[in-house]
C-alpha cells in the first residue's frame, strides 16, 4: 500500500506541474509576428551574405527586430527594398548598388611559370609555388570565381576572370573566393575600370606582363577631377571623383583601362 500511495502522490503531482507548467507557457507565450515569415518568403534564400548576414534567414530576423536596413539586400535590388519597406512600414533609403571588378587584365598575355596541370581551382594551383603565373598578383584563370558565383556574372576568357556587370548582384562571394584578394567591389555605375593590381616596377612589370601597369602616372597627369592616383607602382580609380570622361582610358600606353561608354542609369539606386 505505500508504494501504491508513492506512485499515486508522485503521478498527481506530474499531472498538477504539468497542468500548471501548460497554464504559464499559454499565459507568457509572446505572440509570433505575423510579418516574420512574410519577410523570409521575400528574401532570395541563397544565402549569400552579401547583406552582410550568414544568412536569409538571420537577415530577416535582424529585419523584423529593426535592426537592419530593407536595402540590404544587394541580390534582390530596388524591387525587394521596395517590397519589405513597404511590409516593414519604414522609409526608402538611398542605397549606392555594387559590383565587382576583376583587378587583372594580364591571362594569355602574362608570362607563365611553368604549365600548370593539376585540380581546376586557383587555391589548388598556388600551393604549387605561388600558382602558375609570373605575376605574383595576376588572376590564376582556373575559375574559383566562377564556381563561387550563383548568378553566372563571372567567365574565364583568355585566361583571366571577367565580371558581368548586367548580372553582377554585389552579393560579393566571389571575394572570398579569390586566393590572389584581386576581385573587389566597385559602384555599379562605374563603367572606366584599370584591371591591374601588380606593385612591380614598369622594368619588371614588362618582362611578365604585356598588359599590366607600369605607373607612368599619365593618367594620373590627364585626369581633370584627380579621381586617380598611382600608389606603389599601380594605378586606382576613386570612383566618387570619377566623371567616366574616358580620357585616362585614351591616354594609357599600354591600353589597360577600360572604358565601357556604359549608361547604367542614376548611380543611387532608390533603395
Amino acid at each position: 500500500m505505500d508504494t501504491l500511495s508513492a506512485i499515486l502522490v508522485l503521478g498527481g503531482l506530474g499531472v498538477t506541474l504539468g497542468l500548471l507548467l501548460a497554464f504559464a507557457a499559454r499565459l507568457f507565450k509572446a505572440e509570433a509576428d505575423p510579418r516574420a515569415g512574410d519577410i523570409t518568403d521575400l528574401l532570395p534564400g541563397i544565402n549569400c551574405g552579401g547583406c552582410g548576414y550568414e544568412t536569409c534567414q538571420a537577415f530577416a530576423k535582424e529585419l523584423n527586430a529593426g535592426q537592419a536596413d530593407a536595402a540590404g539586400c544587394p541580390v534582390g535590388g530596388q524591387e525587394l527594398a521596395e517590397k519589405l519597406s513597404a511590409l516593414l512600414g519604414v522609409e526608402m533609403k538611398e542605397g549606392l548598388r555594387l559590383a565587382v571588378l576583376v583587378r587583372c587584365s594580364g591571362g594569355v598575355r602574362a608570362r607563365d611559370k611553368f604549365q600548370y596541370e593539376g585540380i581546376g581551382d586557383c587555391h589548388a594551383a598556388m600551393r604549387i609555388g605561388g600558382g602558375p603565373k609570373e605575376c605574383p598578383y595576376g588572376c590564376v584563370g582556373l575559375g574559383s570565381c566562377v564556381h563561387a558565383c550563383p548568378f553566372g556574372a563571372i567567365s574565364v576568357v583568355d585566361g583571366v576572370a571577367v565580371v558581368d556587370p548586367e548580372r553582377c548582384t554585389g552579393c560579393r562571394l566571389c571575394v572570398s573566393s579569390c586566393p590572389k584578394h584581386i576581385i573587389v567591389p566597385v559602384p555599379y555605375h562605374a563603367d572606366v575600370h584599370i584591371a591591374c593590381s601588380s606593385l612591380e616596377k614598369g622594368g619588371t612589370l614588362r618582362k611578365i606582363c604585356d598588359i599590366g601597369c607600369l605607373g607612368c602616372r599619365i593618367c594620373e597627369k590627364v585626369c581633370i577631377s584627380g579621381a586617380v592616383r598611382v600608389e606603389d607602382n599601380c594605378a586606382s580609380i576613386d570612383f566618387e571623383k570619377c566623371s567616366g570622361c574616358g580620357d585616362c582610358a585614351e591616354k594609357c600606353p599600354r591600353k589597360l583601362i577600360v572604358d565601357a561608354k556604359l549608361d547604367r542609369g542614376p548611380r543611387l539606386m532608390e533603395g
